[in-house]
């Protein structure tokens, strides 16, 4: 017979686990208790990547095949050691998000359906400031993760020819993802122009692989370097996070050197707990150094291409042209 629940012990807290037997990942077997089982393993390094920052729970209720759905706001009936952030979405409204502070919290979302943690770029006492530059790198139809390596290892090349450190993980996904820490003396704005002046020069020096383009249309089998992941509200699933992906693989946390051989697909709930007692965090020194954004801000004002389109529920900003298709756009005579 099913449990019904199960409680467990996590620092001074009771973390009730209801329907700990319900099946997650139908193809792996992978159930709910061993989700959460999996996110207290990795609760060290994932609570360096999540503490302090309000962080948007994407959930899945009903396991990797029902809907999921991303929550922006604390849930009703959290208990109360479950702290928040007060941040403003784009349209102006604020919202008090989940902030995680310690380990019971991972294990409370966990049991919400909770796969992927999906922090913002900031500290909860400054949540206009961006300490964290992102860049995800998208292999478009016809390319793959090998693609997303190769163009990721360029990115590394322009970050140290700025004296900069990037740190990448697999995305749990066909895609890599790298964090560089930075100061956080620059808004969401000037961040994602940082963001599209990286990319544009990564695109320059590979235009055969790389892409900047937003226009799906124009991108052909390239890597997109997705500049809008900077803007405000927009995250990535955090390193350690499982994705929803039919094997429950784990958005993985690696070293440049390893990169270019890994198999993305290795990395799942079911391993990475002995991956991270074998090798450790490699990110642990992520918060070591922070850098500034002020050359590239630099390559961002010189180039005259100049702004590129927000998404489409963003408010019309400043300088960005129009978000119409190219293929769509009206012709002028």
């Amino acid at each position: 017979m099913p449990k019904k629940a199960e409680e467990l012990t996590v620092g001074s807290r009771v973390v009730r686990v209801s329907n700990p037997d319900k099946v997650y990942f139908p193809a792996r077997g992978i159930t709910k208790i061993q989700v959460v089982r999996y996110y207290l393993a990795v609760a060290a390094p994932l609570l360096s990547v999540l503490r302090d920052r309000p962080t948007t729970l994407k959930r899945y209720v009903d396991g990797v095949e029902g809907e999921a759905f991303y929550q922006k706001r604390l849930p009703k009936g959290a208990p109360e050691w479950v702290e928040t952030a007060r941040v403003k979405f784009p349209s102006g409204r604020p919202a008090d998000e989940v902030c995680p502070t310690e380990e019971a919290v991972l294990a409370w979302a966990a049991n919400l359906g909770t796969f992927d943690f999906h922090p913002w770029p900031v500290r909860r006492s400054d949540t206009d400031h961006p300490d964290e530059l992102r860049v995800d790198l998208d292999p478009q139809p016809g390319t793959d993760f090998r693609d997303a390596v190769e163009v990721a290892l360029v990115l590394r090349e322009v970050l140290a020819e700025l004296g900069m450190t990037g740190y990448p993980k697999t995305s749990g996904g066909r895609g890599v993802h790298v964090a560089v820490r930075i100061r956080p003396s620059w808004d969401f704005v000037d961040v994602r122009h940082a963001v599209i002046a990286l990319a544009r020069e990564v695109e320059r020096r590979v235009p055969e692989r790389a892409t900047t383009s937003w226009w799906k249309e124009e991108r052909g089998e390239r890597v997109f370097l997705d500049f809008n992941q900077a803007a405000r509200d927009r995250t990535i699933a955090s390193a350690w996070s499982v994705r929803g992906t039919p094997r429950a693989t784990v958005s993985t946390p690696v070293t440049w050197d390893d990169l270019s051989t890994v198999d993305p697909d290795d990395f799942d709930v079911l391993s990475v707990p002995g991956y991270l007692a074998e090798h450790g965090d490699p990110h642990a020194a992520l918060d070591s150094e922070s850098f500034g954004l002020e050359t590239l801000l630099e390559w961002y004002e010189k180039d005259p291409r100049g702004e590129l389109p927000y998404p489409p529920d963003y408010p019309k900003m400043p300088g960005e042209p129009p978000r119409v298709q190219p293929s769509k756009a009206r012709k002028v005579d």
